[in-house]
């Protein structure tokens, strides 16, 4: 049988914008569901009778398993595929939610919203990333910019939608019917159709596994994860940034509804803050994405730029005593946000290479996971010391800064790297 010719490399298009597609709907269900955790915070609080650091430990947990998870998810994902991953991602989450719903207990509040639901948003989170960096290459940023946009999308639609459930359904019901929504996590996962990656002497082949005319080689064995890429100094520097990033991230959308509250604003007013925040994100992604992809300076450069902005911008949200100021610096914190994520999954790949960015991307959540499980309950320990919600946006806006200046040293490392295999191989060629 005459085969048909394959160039080396992602598709960059065709099926692939069916799986940025599901990935944009992982991205709703998964991490804009997350980020309006904020909207349930003063009613498990008044429900349980807890304080401020106990209440976020609920959204801490959740963000630490997210984290931890990603490890597993990478292993799974080289072990079998991101297909089968995300449909279990689906029905952990799900699974967590109904559990959380039941209110046995504070406890099992944690198991569910927290453990199940984390894990759940980890093994969909992880593998969709995969599949949108291996299906592109030329376009991979813009790709990534729309499929990461589905969290703003959906986090508009939800502010609003979470509010009417919680005031409808009570908190319990809420959490009931958007258990029954992640479900469709599970449909997004059959969409995810796996490349089949074949090696030849000279090069690497994609094509669908669905494609028959691809005539499958016998894969080069690779280890389930590379820890031996902590032993590259930008990796480990770059994990820094990532903890210190990640500790200061998670706080702006959990407090910020009880702070508009605290204010005197009106609970749906608070509940619109969260929308505006999300049309500001998309906006952000979009923008980001598209002026990566314009190549005009690299990627590390505009994420110190951005990261940076984004910690002085949080050091000034405390002066917001009205809704409008509030909006402003809402749709501030909110396109920088968007410009972070846009490319700081993306970079991984200018520090590892494309064959490491599974175990990188792995690795990377999982040890920033630190830095996501201690900020929140540092926050609320704080807003509990101090009795301001203000002092949460101080401690994310230093946390920001400081991690920017470890971007800047990555970058720093990984130019010199590019510039001595230029000096040692006058061949190589520098994207």
């Amino acid at each position: 049988m005459e085969m048909k010719s394959r160039r080396a490399g992602p598709p960059d298009g065709g099926y692939g914008w069916v799986v940025v597609a599901s990935a944009f709907f992982v991205m709703g269900l998964t991490a804009a569901v997350l980020k309006n955790f904020g909207l349930f915070f003063l009613d498990i609080q008044s429900h349980f009778g807890v304080l401020n650091s106990t209440t976020s430990w609920v959204t801490s947990t959740t963000i630490f398993m997210f984290h931890l998870g990603a490890p597993a998810a990478s292993a799974l994902t080289l072990h079998s595929s991101q297909r089968v991953v995300i449909m279990v991602g689906g029905l952990l989450t799900a699974s967590g939610m109904v559990l959380a719903s039941l209110d046995l207990s504070l406890p099992w509040l944690y198991v569910g919203m927290g453990f199940l639901q984390g894990t759940g948003i980890s093994f969909s989170w992880i593998p969709a990333n995969s599949m949108v960096s291996h299906y592109f290459e030329q376009w991979r940023p813009i790709a990534f910019g729309i499929a990461s946009s589905g969290e703003c999308v959906f986090s508009i639609m939800f502010s609003p939608f979470f509010q009417w459930l919680i005031d409808t359904y009570s908190w319990r019901g809420a959490l009931l019917i958007i258990g029954g929504l992640q479900l469709n996590l599970c449909a997004c996962g059959a969409l995810m159709r796996p490349l089949d990656i074949t090696q030849s002497p000279n090069q690497e082949t994609y094509g669908t596994v669905d494609d028959a005319a691809v005539v499958t080689l016998k894969k080069k064995k690779k280890p389930i994860f590379q820890f031996a890429l902590m032993r590259k100094p930008e990796l480990s520097l770059y994990i820094v940034f990532a903890v210190l990033a990640a500790a200061a991230l998670y706080i702006p959308p959990l407090f910020l509804v009880p702070f508009a509250n605290s204010l005197g604003m009106d609970k749906y007013w608070s509940a619109s803050v969260l929308s505006v925040l999300a049309m500001a994100d998309l906006a952000g992604r979009l923008f980001c994405g598209w002026l990566a992809n314009m190549r005009l300076m690299r990627n590390l450069q505009l994420l110190t730029i951005m990261v940076t902005l984004l910690g002085v911008v949080l050091l000034l949200f405390p002066i917001t005593h009205s809704y409008q100021v509030m909006l402003v610096f809402s749709s501030l914190y909110g396109f920088l946000f968007g410009c972070v994520v846009a490319i700081h999954v993306t970079s991984i790949v200018d520090i590892v290479g494309l064959e490491g960015f599974d175990s990188g991307l792995g690795l990377f959540m999982l040890l920033r996971s630190v830095g996501g499980f201690i900020g929140l309950p540092a926050a609320g320990w704080l807003v509990d010391r101090k009795g301001s919600y203000s002092a949460a946006f101080y401690l994310s806006g230093l946390c920001l800064i400081s991690s920017a200046v470890f971007v800047a040293l990555v970058d720093r490392l990984v130019e010199r790297r590019k510039d001595t295999e230029v000096a040692s191989d006058p061949d190589v060629q520098i994207n």
